[in-house]
């Protein structure tokens, strides 16, 4: 059987793929990589389709064991990685051979995470993908084979992966390209992203200085940043009421106002509907950078129109299939 061995699986790392659609009105969340640009150009890069199964590392610490000869990348937060102790490059395709060893940062790395409260030095970033040649190939839930951790389904179990674990890989559906990727698909992370935003839904129980404020002001990342959301800290939005509204439909991106005037960002495991006051919502072209979000790292918000945010979506979209053909 083709598949991989993990020796050592950082402070965490899950299986991921595009995520899991049609059953929000079920409440169920999409789920899917934080990083979803990442990883479909890590999968076409080895030749899957862009929708296939990898591996989301969060922090680095990662050790994994190839048990059969297969083509593989790494994107995201860039790390030192090696295969076999030799080091290996981010954004491109390389070979492995049965019994070859990827390592992603060290063991002292990750510990020296746990020194400083969990999470990385800034600037680093937070998530890691691996792709595999056939995609990481377990049983899907729901149309998808993404964890979610809080439902413990999806994925291996519905949990973390954990020192000994085996992940099936499936077979190879094309060949891995020679070239790294395309400077243009490569989200330009930063510890300081400007963020595009759409306004809405509710900006309109927004008083124009707290438009004002939002959108000039800087906001700090805290701790209280996951796979469901970030929550910032910053200046207080001044809002018309409470921020309290009657619940309604979320999405990855989108900015909520809770009741202590404070943003958070919604990420790849949101809850499906929500009673705060949306004051915008981050374009899908940017989510990558929300991802990549540490605490202690600070953002800021750039409105613009639907059309141009239609605009970046369709040119990236035009990348990845060139980047198929």
């Amino acid at each position: 059987m083709r598949s991989i061995l993990v020796l050592e699986p950082g402070p965490l790392a899950t299986v991921q793929d595009r995520g899991r659609f049609g059953f929000r009105a079920l409440g169920v969340p999409l789920s899917g990589a934080m990083d979803l640009q990442a990883l479909r150009v890590g999968n076409l890069l080895v030749g899957n389709r862009d929708v296939q199964a990898g591996v989301e590392i969060t922090m680095g610490g990662f050790r994994t064991q190839f048990r059969c000869d297969t083509s593989f990348a790494l994107s995201g937060a860039a790390r030192a990685a090696y295969l076999n102790g030799d080091p290996i490059a981010f954004w491109q395709a390389h070979q492995a051979k049965d019994g070859d060893v990827l390592s992603i940062g060290d063991t002292s790395f990750a510990e020296a995470y746990k020194r400083r409260g969990g999470f990385p030095p800034a600037g680093a970033g937070l998530r890691i993908y691996l792709a595999i040649s056939g995609g990481i190939d377990l049983p899907p839930v729901m149309g998808s084979r993404s964890t979610y951790l809080r439902g413990g389904f999806g994925g291996l179990g519905g949990r973390r992966l954990l020192p000994g674990d085996t992940l099936p890989v499936g077979r190879p559906v094309g060949k891995a390209g020679k070239k790294p990727a395309p400077a243009e698909l490569i989200p330009r992370y930063s510890i300081e992203p400007v963020l595009r935003t759409i306004p809405g839904p509710q900006d309109d129980r927004v008083l124009d200085e707290g438009k004002s404020t939002f959108f000039s002001q800087l906001y700090e990342v805290t701790l209280r940043a996951d796979r469901m959301g970030v929550a910032l800290a910053g200046p207080p939005l001044k809002l018309t009421g409470g921020a309290d509204i009657i619940s309604d439909g979320t999405c990855p991106g989108a900015v909520q106002v809770d009741g202590n005037l404070q943003p958070t960002i919604l990420a790849a495991d949101c809850q499906t509907a929500g009673g705060y006051v949306k004051i915008a919502t981050v374009i899908s072209a940017d989510l990558p950078l929300v991802a990549q979000l540490a605490p202690g790292d600070r953002v800021s918000f750039e409105e613009i129109s639907l059309w141009q945010a239609r605009e970046i979506y369709l040119r990236n979209e035009y990348l990845i299939r060139v980047l198929l053909e």
